[in-house]
């Protein structure tokens, strides 16, 4: 084991749908790097999702935790220091993060590694029974340590606890930033929300904090629709099997035209174009979700002067969006604490993974340390 080396549990996904909670060690950082002591972690379904990509894998990619060490060339972060962490981690240099689009950075997503490299920490920087593991999302937040390069790292305000503020480094920075980086919802505008979980509620806060009109919540389940409206649904519809009775009662809410902004976050593939059909001519439609799969699309439901928009991770640039969702909650215009329902002790996982897949759970959070 090199100098500095800790060891701590960890769950890490076989690839084949299974995942299991052992050791893994973590060296000290590297040049450029951060070693994070873990505190919480949230769990949503592109984890679950992440059970089938290549293993042995790392579990999370929500999370917050305390600098246990920094690299060197790291002179702005200090041990102990509560931090959040950031998947889609900007190198600040590729043509994507020049023009604004940290979240497509082209070396987080790979797009030249003989000339960017990646956005993982150094080389068999994880191990697991003496060999490298790669981390999910280059985080790998459910453990006990991860370490990661600094540009993943944004210090946490002395106000926000690393539970519940684990879930801005995903689910808000999705569900608000969609609305107000990508749609740019207006003041007066209306909306409509399909799906109400962990992202959909952020979308909801994010129309609510833009200042629109009408905000329609959508959803199968009736408890899920109650928490819309706590966090500023104006309208709620009970979604089932009729497709076209769905979209009339939307219609009949925005003066018989459809919303200006329709927005998908179920990550089912079936609802990925439901918006086009809920947004009025020369209105926008939002695949929030990311959903990955099949779906069919009738050319008219594109007319007229529709557009559709299928953002990553709400167009997220850290240094101005995590700013602003702090001083958003301590203002009291976003809710925080309210979104987490559920929290479980790190080999709990197949229990918050239930809870979340049947409904259960609005949004669970495992408690690291």
């Amino acid at each position: 084991m090199k100098p500095g080396t800790l060891s701590g549990p960890a769950i890490l996904g076989d690839g084949q749908g299974g995942f299991a909670l052992d050791v893994i060690e973590v060296d000290p950082p590297g040049p450029g790097e951060v070693r994070i002591a873990m505190a919480a972690a949230g769990v949503c379904h592109t984890d679950h999702a992440s059970l089938r990509w290549r293993g042995p894998l790392v579990l999370g990619h929500e999370g917050a935790g305390h600098v246990e060490s920094v690299g060197p060339d790291v002179d702005d972060l200090e041990p102990g220091q509560a931090v959040l962490l950031n998947w889609a981690i900007p190198c600040g240099h590729c043509f994507q993060c020049r023009h604004d689009g940290d979240a497509l950075c082209e070396r987080t997503h790979e797009v030249d590694v003989p000339r960017l490299g990646t956005s993982s920490a150094h080389q068999g920087a994880t191990r697991w029974r003496g060999r490298a593991v790669v981390r999910s999302f280059h985080l790998g937040t459910f453990a006990s340590h991860t370490v990661v390069r600094r540009e993943a790292v944004t210090p946490l305000p002395s106000t926000l606890r690393t539970d519940p503020a684990c879930i801005l480094g995903c689910a808000v920075m999705t569900g608000v930033g969609s609305v107000v980086n990508v749609a740019a919802v207006g003041h007066g505008d209306t909306v409509a929300v399909v799906g109400c979980g962990g992202v959909g509620l952020n979308v909801i806060q994010g129309a609510r904090l833009a200042g629109a009109r009408l905000i329609v919540a959508i959803d199968r389940l009736p408890a899920r629709l109650e928490r819309a409206r706590d966090f500023g649904a104006t309208h709620a519809v009970l979604a089932g099997e009729d497709e076209e009775a769905l979209i009339a009662a939307v219609r009949a809410l925005s003066d018989g035209r459809g919303v200006d902004h329709a927005f998908e976050a179920t990550g089912v593939p079936a609802l990925a174009f439901l918006p086009l059909r809920l947004a009025r001519n020369g209105g926008q439609a939002v695949q929030v979700s990311g959903a990955h799969g099949s779906a069919s699309l009738e050319l008219p439901q594109l007319f007229w002067n529709k557009r559709y928009v299928t953002p990553l991770y709400g167009g997220c640039v850290p240094s101005r969006d995590f700013p602003r969702l702090f001083d958003w909650i301590d203002n009291g215009e976003l809710e925080l604490d309210a979104q987490v329902t559920h929290r479980y002790p790190l080999h709990a996982l197949d229990r918050a993974f239930d809870d979340m897949l049947s409904g259960r759970s609005h949004k669970g959070v495992l408690r690291i340390a």
